[in-house]
């Protein structure tokens, strides 16, 4: 009986770790599907996939546009939303 409530302990314990990131309003970059659809090859390398991307800048979605429409002309992706 004891091994039915280790599956949801862990389960609970792992979505505490997600929920305060989720909490925080860490950003995701609009550019993550984009940078897999057509920069794979350039993955996990941050510099090489916004290279890509603006090379690619006619098929982007709206919202990757727009965040190389910015001052800075960069994406918000980073390495660890490749691992």
């Amino acid at each position: 009986m004891g091994k039915m409530f280790i599956l949801p302990a862990i389960l609970v314990l792992l979505s505490a770790g997600v929920a305060p990131a989720l909490a925080a309003g860490d950003p995701q970059s609009g550019c993550m599907d984009d940078a897999l659809r057509l920069c794979g090859d350039d993955i996990p390398f941050i510099s090489e996939i916004e290279d890509c991307l603006e090379s690619n800048m006619p098929q982007l979605s709206a919202k990757c546009r727009k965040e190389f429409s910015g001052p800075e002309s960069r994406s918000l992706l980073r390495e660890e939303d490749f691992q």
